[in-house]
């Protein structure tokens, strides 16, 4: 089994480290055919796996999910509780979290992405190198106000 490379900005991924922050603020991952993720563990540090039918697949038990690994003979990873995992959304899943807050994805002069929202008749707009943390800066801030929201 070939493994990937480590994901950088260009492969169209938030970090791991923005990731787990989503996971934080309460982004619950229902593991999907086509889903990116890390394991959560300093022996895996840097490699990303895809969850497909082939390989990599969601086992739902009455105890959580497993994320289990077939045919992969050549390491010691049968499988792994998804709470060990992150998920790394795309842009599309990220766009899509943002339901109909989401107003616009633009680029500067400079080249930064610039996502932009409306909730409750307020604006805002997140910009970074790349669209997919744009989008996750916007997850984010949309997590917040629903939390704060939700505690007032």
């Amino acid at each position: 089994m070939h493994l990937p490379e480590p994901a950088t900005h260009n492969d169209g991924m938030i970090t791991t480290e923005l990731a787990r922050e989503l996971r934080t603020h309460g982004l619950v991952w229902h593991p999907a055919s086509g889903d990116v993720f890390a394991i959560d563990s300093g022996e895996f540090d840097g490699e990303t796996f895809t969850v497909s039918e082939m390989t990599i697949e969601a086992h739902e038990f009455d105890t959580g999910t497993i994320l289990g690994f077939n045919g992969t003979t050549e390491w010691a990873l049968d499988s792994v509780a998804v709470e060990k995992a992150v998920w790394l959304p795309r842009e599309d899943q990220l766009r899509t979290l943002l339901g109909g807050t989401f107003v616009s994805l633009s680029r500067t002069d400079a080249g930064q992405y610039v996502v932009e929202t409306v909730r409750d008749g307020a604006g805002a707009r997140f910009t970074a190198e790349d669209a997919e943390t744009a989008y996750a800066n916007a997850v984010l801030a949309l997590m917040a106000q629903a939390t704060a929201d939700a505690t007032a």
